[in-house]
């Protein structure tokens, strides 16, 4: 894994970044993602899946996504996967429990930059883009370090008959941390596949302490060490129960409702 130096110079050091990025990507074979369902099924209703925690763990160490009844947000790196609850709270999550939409990879990470002053959310995207180079490739990114803010959301249990996502996230509760230490794992998909992923950014966080957490709406790191794997290969496991089959998954204003869910 390359360490890059500190410098914020987007000069030499940034010139020197993406050339051992370019040596990286001749060498590996770019990994995969395996991603349980779609997300245009999420915003559909689509609450319920049959991906076992057990069975993400098979396919990834690393990744995000909710649990059944949409019940929380998901979050998952170091072969642990956690559940973030819509009371602020974390806990572990059991092997058994259920997922109707996931993303997960072995995360192997070819860059790492440590940052010794505070950035914006929007800062720490921009360099996402500046070390990669190309919104044509997936990218999974892992943030640890100080947050001098972090504005989270999670999403509570729906019951049946299941509203479309925009209504269920409407009394969403939001949390907002400050001054504290925590991870960020996320990632960055490219354009041409939203509906199927969320394009661009998403990003779910969790404490230190593994108190608390959820899906990041804005955040602002003090200091902190980013690293990335890009990856290459898509593996999409398609839902077969009636719902799935159902469900309308190319709506009109899918962008706009995505955009709309994810913040």
């Amino acid at each position: 894994m390359e360490q890059i130096a500190a410098s914020d110079s987007h000069g030499d050091c940034a010139l020197e970044v993406g050339r051992q990025f370019a040596r990286w990507r001749e060498q590996q074979g770019g990994g995969e993602i395996y991603q349980s369902s779609l997300m245009s099924a999420l915003l559909a209703g689509v609450y319920e899946g049959e991906t076992t925690m057990n069975e993400l763990l098979r396919h990834g160490d690393f990744g995000l996504g909710t649990f059944n009844h949409l019940d929380g947000e998901l979050i998952a790196f170091e072969r642990q996967i956690h559940q973030l609850k819509a009371d602020g709270s974390a806990r572990r999550a059991d092997p058994w429990q259920k997922t109707p939409f996931a993303v997960m990879t072995q995360f192997r990470p070819c860059l790492e930059r440590r940052f010794d002053h505070p950035l914006s959310r929007d800062e720490i995207h921009q360099w996402v883009d500046r070390l990669v180079g190309s919104d044509n490739v997936f990218v999974a990114l892992r943030l640890d370090g100080r947050f001098e803010s972090a504005e989270v959301r999670t999403v509570p249990r729906q019951s049946p008959p299941y509203k479309p996502m925009l209504e269920a996230i409407e009394t969403q509760p939001v949390f907002r941390f400050a001054d504290v230490e925590g991870t960020l794992i996320g990632f960055r998909c490219p354009p041409f596949v939203q509906g199927i992923n969320v394009a661009g950014f998403h990003e779910h966080m969790i404490t230190a302490d593994r108190s608390g957490g959820g899906h990041l709406l804005d955040y602002t790191m003090a200091h902190g060490t980013l690293r990335l794997s890009v990856v290459r290969h898509l593996n999409l496991a398609l839902p077969s129960d009636t719902a799935f089959r159902g469900a309308d998954l190319c709506p009109a204003d899918l962008d706009r409702v995505i955009r709309a869910a994810e913040g």
